[in-house]
């Protein structure tokens, strides 16, 4: 049995757990070389949180609940050298987190990593990486750690994770319908196969390990409440519910939006993390909350950002909300 397979797996990068933006500018400015003396030259001085850090610190806290049995495992994924990461290591030291695994791959691609480690979730402010592990059928999104302050991130108390629907829960074959034919064929395609559950998408092998973990509480006490945000609206709806009930998953809070801005929702949910495959709504709702872009497989339609842009405006046209809740590569060193 392997050795992480009942329990959630998540990798995160050294720039989304700390704030390493000024360290990042180093490298762009200066060079690996200017970098990796600035990292071994300041070993002693701890970072600051970063965007992740909140984050998997509650989902490490999560061991401590429950059963004695492991329900997560947090191992950092890095294109550092173990040489430049000793700084890491000793902020990882001081705030007590518990996290004693890690790939340093001195600038070799970290997907290969990633699958085996078992890795459920990828966290990474490095677009290149993450866009490797979308490739290789890993959950993934690109973290923004430049929008929100540091300040604004706040102890969890209970974990709230908030997915958008189609190319990230779901697969992106009705996206490409809206995006390609509008927004009338897209509503009747939905119709037509309001029984038929979508495909899964990136991130749905992420959300069953979640509901799995979520299970093993009551309802009223769960450490993890996950809610839906999506743009979709009536009568686009069942087919969303219906394929959620298939794959026999829990999700707490389901917002059908219909073109309305995801930020407020967002921000009254309290979320933790966002996932949505759109950068149009994640520049926006990282000023509010911490947010992940998914990017789609390179051989996806809808990888042309181009195409994206265009499509977008439609997409805000959409009429009626509804609102549903339940109870229950070359040598790269810089940070991610």
């Amino acid at each position: 049995m392997h050795k992480f397979e009942n329990c959630l797996v998540v990798g995160i990068s050294s720039r989304a757990l700390f704030d390493l933006e000024a360290e990042n500018r180093i490298f762009d400015q200066e060079g690996v070389e200017a970098y990796t003396k600035y990292q071994i030259d300041h070993e002693s001085d701890l970072l600051k949180p970063g965007t992740g850090f909140a984050l998997i610190k509650a989902l490490l806290e999560l061991n401590e609940i429950g059963s004695a049995e492991r329900k997560t495992e947090i191992i950092v994924m890095s294109r550092n050298n173990a040489d430049s990461s000793l700084r890491i290591f000793n902020s990882i030291k001081h705030y007590n987190l518990d996290i004693t695994r890690a790939a340093l791959v001195s600038g070799a691609q970290l997907a290969p990593y990633l699958a085996a480690f078992n890795t459920d979730l990828f966290l990474s402010a490095n677009e290149e990486d993450v866009q490797e592990a979308i490739n290789a059928g890993i959950a993934a999104g690109i973290i923004y750690t430049k929008h929100l302050a540091v300040k604004e991130i706040k102890a969890i108390e209970q974990i709230r994770i908030a997915f958008d629907g189609d190319a990230v829960l779901f697969s992106d074959e009705s996206e490409q319908i809206y995006k390609s034919q509008g927004i009338e064929a897209f509503q009747a395609n939905e119709i037509k196969n309001a029984r038929n559950p979508l495909h899964e998408g990136p991130f749905a092998k992420f959300l069953k390990t979640i509901s799995k973990i979520q299970k093993e509480f009551d309802k009223s006490q769960a450490p993890i409440r996950t809610a839906l945000v999506t743009a979709r609206n009536a009568p686009a709806h069942e087919r969303v519910i219906r394929t959620l009930r298939a794959w026999d998953v829990r999700i707490d809070e389901a917002f059908f939006l219909g073109g309305m801005s995801k930020q407020e929702v967002l921000k009254a949910f309290g979320a933790h993390i966002y996932f949505d495959d759109q950068a149009i709504h994640t520049d926006a709702t990282a000023e509010f909350v911490p947010s992940a872009r998914v990017p789609y497989k390179n051989n996806e339609q809808l990888s042309n950002p181009e195409a994206e842009r265009l499509c977008e405006p439609q997409k805000r046209i959409e009429q009626g909300t509804m609102t549903v809740k339940t109870m229950s590569a070359g040598e790269v060193l810089k940070p991610e």
